[in-house]
């Protein structure tokens, strides 16, 4: 069935917009969500599906659980392909998800997708995640901090 590389690009395409909206590099967007993240938690709940997620680089990726929840998830080093998946998964045991135990399998077009552990659960504060990136995308391009 040829739809899946379609399907696939689309996808890319649109995760590929959706940072460079921003106007926020991979760097910056990490640091944004760090400096918005609470305390580490050891898991949260997860009936199994993600409403959406950003890549943050190859070692980091945030996930939406429901509209206004969303996890930083700090991952054990360098994670294949994260930043250029389509499409993600999560493990869970009994609708939970567990730092040091679960994992992040990027899927996509590589045949063998590479689980990578999760180190830290941090909650994130999702309304002010989208007012700082709403800032980025509102500065005109150039415009320093004020410095």
């Amino acid at each position: 069935m040829k739809t899946f590389p379609a399907i696939a690009s689309l996808l890319l395409a649109a995760a590929t917009a959706s940072c460079a909206s921003t106007g926020m590099s991979d760097a910056d967007k990490l640091a944004t969500y760090r400096a918005h993240a609470g305390a580490p938690v050891r898991s949260f709940q997860y009936f199994g599906q993600i409403n959406g997620w950003t890549s943050l680089g190859d070692s980091a990726v945030a996930v939406w659980t429901k509209p206004n929840e969303a996890w930083l998830l700090e991952l054990s080093g360098r994670c294949p392909d994260i930043e250029y998946a389509p499409v993600i998964t999560v493990t869970s045991q009994f609708n939970r998800v567990s730092a040091k135990f679960d994992k992040v399998v990027a899927r996509g077009s590589n045949a063998m997708a590479i689980p990578c552990q999760i180190s830290e659960i941090r909650p994130l504060d999702v309304k002010a995640i989208k007012q700082a990136e709403k800032t980025a995308r509102d500065q005109p391009a150039g415009e320093s901090d004020g410095t």
